[in-house]
């Protein structure tokens, strides 16, 4: 019997043609590919909702990856804890809405998203305490929450016309579009955590990617609403409804806020996405092999105890 290991397949040359890019060529490549799904989705995708679905599902697949890493790996390295603190705060206010504004598939998702990410924070602030690296995430809340505050209130949905009409309908539209710019920089502390640490760690590469992805399907929608309707949606921005404009230009902000993630994924050799499918492998053959578990294991503290030192 041969060994398995030896036999080709067409991941491996395809992952080393791609390494083998040049840096602007790896990001022409993934600029090529989101028009083409984005041309794939305007074709195929009718319903609003469905855009909302795919959104939440790339979330929660990142979610799926968040879980693994805390469940079998016994590490939370490479986290940051704010930015899912800020993923409950804007899906709090986002269901809230949800229930006085439209009551649908959008309050059951998103709750199903606001109880992991629950789960997640109770796992780095007590279980897995000991191995998130506080110093490396050090971007205050008040660097999100303030900004996101003043383009809220400029983009609040016909703010000239029901401030003095309609209090209570101005407060629970400027929280709509408040979750919406939260939504949107949600990811800065986790980018700034990488950026501190100087590496991507597998499964934190593969969360973010998740969001990212999340985020194209999101801004997918923006697009396809505005095509759709034919210009009628940019006609209404001289009603005083700033937010149509508000909406894609959070989603299309988030977008190049993900470049500088890409920048330390491309870095960081290019190669994360198929050492994440060797690692989703190893405890299956750690039962045969527990050497390779505990040398994992080492180089996860000793990687944190460096960012440690380098912080300080």
């Amino acid at each position: 019997m041969g060994d398995k290991r030896a036999a080709p397949t067409p991941v491996k040359p395809v992952g080393r043609w791609v390494r083998s890019r040049s840096v602007r060529a790896k990001v022409t490549m993934g600029v090529v590919a989101a028009l083409v799904l984005l041309v794939l989705l305007r074709a195929f995708v009718k319903k609003h909702s469905h855009f909302f679905v795919a959104t939440q599902v790339a979330h929660s697949a990142g979610l799926l990856v968040l879980i693994y890493k805390l469940t079998v790996t016994k590490t939370c390295s490479g986290l940051s804890l704010k930015t899912q603190e800020l993923t409950v705060i804007f899906l709090m206010i986002r269901i809230i809405c949800h229930f006085t504004l439209i009551r649908d598939i959008h309050i059951v998702l998103d709750s199903l998203t606001l109880g992991s990410t629950l789960w997640v924070i109770y796992m780095i602030r007590f279980k897995l305490k000991s191995t998130y690296m506080k110093p490396l995430d050090n971007m205050p809340l008040y660097y999100v929450l303030v900004p996101c505050a003043i383009v809220a209130i400029v983009g609040h949905p016909a703010w000239q016309i029901n401030f003095f009409r309609n209090h209570v309908q101005f407060v629970r539209k400027f929280f709509f579009v408040y979750s919406l710019t939260i939504e949107a920089v949600s990811v800065l502390p986790q980018l700034r955590l990488i950026q501190n640490a100087k590496m991507v760690e597998p499964f934190t590469g593969l969360y973010v990617f998740a969001l990212g992805v999340a985020r194209l399907f999101s801004f997918a929608n923006w697009i396809n609403l505005l095509i759709r309707s034919g210009g009628a949606y940019l006609t209404q921005i001289g009603q005083g409804r700033l937010y149509i404009i508000v909406a894609p230009l959070a989603e299309l902000v988030q977008t190049f806020i993900l470049v500088d993630f890409c920048y330390y994924y491309v870095k960081s050799s290019g190669g994360l996405l198929l050492r994440v499918l060797d690692l989703f492998r190893r405890p299956f053959v750690a039962r045969f092999s527990t050497v390779s578990s505990a040398s994992q294991e080492s180089r996860i503290a000793l990687l944190y105890i460096v960012s440690v030192v380098h912080s300080s």
